[in-house]
C-alpha cells in the first residue's frame, strides 16, 4: 500500500525551541510539522499516519527512538523523522 509518503532512507530533521519543558512530544512534533513549509506530506500527514511513525521508530532525537510519552526539555530540541525528504520531491 503506497500512503503518497516517499520511501527513501534520506530524514527530515526539525529543530524545537521551547521556553518551558513538555512533558509529551507527539503533540508538540505535531503542532511544529503543521506549520513547517518544507515538506508538504508530514505537513499534512494524518493523525494515524502519525501514530505510525512512532510504531516504526521513525521518530527520533539524538538518534534515539522516541515514543509519544517522551518529554521535551526546555531549549533546542532536533527531531529526525527517517525516511522524508528535507523538501518535497517534485520542488
Amino acid at each position: 500500500m503506497n500512503n503518497g509518503a516517499p520511501k527513501t532512507n534520506a530524514s527530515y530533521f526539525l529543530t524545537i525551541e521551547l521556553s518551558t519543558s513538555r512533558p509529551r512530544i507527539d503533540t508538540v512534533l505535531l503542532e511544529e510539522l503543521r506549520k513547517q513549509n518544507e515538506n508538504h506530506y508530514l505537513r499534512n500527514i494524518s493523525r494515524t499516519e502519525y501514530k505510525e511513525l512512532f510504531k516504526k521508530k521513525r521518530i527520533r532525537i539524538k538518534g534515539q527512538s522516541a515514543v509519544p510519552s517522551s518529554a521535551l526539555a526546555k531549549g533546542s530540541t532536533i527531531i529526525e523523522v527517517v525516511g522524508y525528504e528535507q523538501k518535497d520531491p517534485a520542488e
